[in-house]
């Protein structure tokens, strides 16, 4: 992993290793129910179909899987082939040995990275990666985590699909509910997207593709983009 951190503040690099702490292997056993049947369907207005249809439509034979939580979207997917290679890259070795366990019927190579850094991986290496749910799980504005977004740019071969989703605190419908969930979590630091806004995460993805989809699903930011 790249030391090299640029001009961000130490309390921002400290912030982005305390967000992915608490995601240790017990709390992981509950991650799936607590996201895929809690907080995206009621919370964020999000169905978890739209995260599935995702994954079926944009995933290639090699797949780079930042952020990788409990590979449940990855254990649930089509692949265009039956015999994928897959990158799992996170700061935390626990969700690594979570989801490489889950996906032991696959080729899978992990790798500790931090997405704010130039990840680990060789330059336009994959067909496909993805960055699920991340975003607004590391601290800043996306006008500097945006920065996430290129480094998976960097990793995907021309023609190669990078695809994600992300919750969304203004410039999208957050409800009442939703929106004491979002302050709960941003208080406690698993969440930093109190300033995250739709025309940012447009714009971060003007910087990296020519052609790129952005759609809305309540307070979620779905998009996929091809690499020129």
């Amino acid at each position: 992993m790249s030391t090299d951190n640029g001009n961000r503040p130490a309390s921002l690099d400290q912030a982005v290793h305390d967000g992915q702490a608490p995601y240790h292997r017990r709390a992981l056993t509950f991650y799936d129910l607590v996201v895929f049947r809690g907080s995206a369907p009621l919370f964020w207005r999000c169905s978890p179909r739209n995260f599935q249809q995702m994954y079926d439509t944009c995933l290639g034979a090699k797949h780079l899987e930042i952020g990788v939580g409990t590979g449940y979207l990855l254990a649930h997917s089509r692949f265009p082939v039956s015999n994928p290679h897959i990158t799992l890259a996170d700061l935390n070795p626990s969700t690594l040995d979570f989801t490489a366990e889950r996906l032991s019927h696959y080729r899978t190579t992990k790798v500790v990275a931090n997405a704010l850094e130039p990840l680990p991986v060789p330059a336009e290496s994959q067909d496909s990666a993805a960055l699920s749910f991340l975003l607004h799980c590391i601290p800043g504005s996306l006008r500097e985590k945006g920065v996430a977004i290129r480094h998976a740019a960097a990793a995907v071969k021309p023609g190669g699909t990078v695809f994600g989703s992300t919750v969304l605190s203004s410039g999208v419908p957050v409800t009442g509910a939703g929106r004491w969930l979002m302050n709960n979590l941003n208080a406690k630091g698993v969440f930093h997207n109190d300033q995250d806004d739709l025309e940012d995460l447009r714009d971060q993805l003007k910087q990296s593709f020519d052609d790129f989809d952005l759609v809305v699903r309540g307070s979620v930011g779905l998009f996929r983009a091809r690499k020129a």
